[in-house]
């Protein structure tokens, strides 16, 4: 039983410790709106999510070329954020670590040159 609770500690720390990198990060590091192109907005292992793809992404964060996939998992009462009217934009503002791949933060519609973030809850 000892032994058990020590490693429920252990695993605990890690997770939270995670946790606590990430939003440590998404306080200091920079943030930036990108204009996205969505596809594939669904999976049946893996749930909801609108996958798409960043233009114009920052050089030390994009594996090969000026754009990078990103997923952003969304709830299954939402509807489908990448089904946009004619003349909206979905976008993503999302943190620039130093280096690896961007983290999207939250989604929005760009519309008439001003983005609007989406409620998603």
């Amino acid at each position: 039983m000892k032994k058990g609770v020590i490693l429920l500690a252990i695993q605990l720390a890690l997770v939270l410790s995670v946790a606590a990198k990430y939003s440590l990060d998404r306080e200091t590091l920079p943030k930036q709106w990108f204009k996205t192109a969505p596809y594939d907005p669904d999976h049946w292992l893996r749930g909801r999510y609108v996958r798409f793809r960043v233009e114009d992404c920052p050089p030390a964060n994009c594996q090969t070329s000026n754009w990078q996939v990103l997923v952003f998992y969304i709830p299954e009462h939402v509807p489908d954020p990448s089904l946009r009217a004619p003349g909206e934009e979905l976008w993503v503002e999302a943190t620039i670590p130093r280096k690896g791949p961007l983290r999207p933060v939250r989604l929005g519609v760009k519309k008439d040159g001003n983005i609007e973030p989406l409620n998603l809850r």
